[in-house]
């Protein structure tokens, strides 16, 4: 009897350390991760890239509204 249960115990183990990933799967899957994460930065840094242009853009768009204005005497 002991060791029917002691079989079935080890089989459940046996099991369970089947669903567990390798250490390869591991790796494979942080690299995936990292991957995806490099990826993300790059969009990041571009988007802020940007913004930097766009807010100088807006600023000398501003700066050429004021010199039309003050030409027209409107400010």
């Amino acid at each position: 009897m002991n060791e029917e249960k002691i079989i079935n115990k080890l089989l459940e183990i046996e099991e369970k350390l089947g669903l567990l990933a390798t250490k390869e799967e591991l790796h494979q899957f942080q690299a995936e991760v990292m991957d995806a994460f490099d990826k993300q930065w790059v969009i990041l840094q571009r988007l802020d890239q940007e913004r930097i242009f766009t807010t100088e853009w807006i600023r000398r768009i501003e700066d050429d509204v004021n010199r039309i204005k003050a030409h027209l005497k409107l400010a």
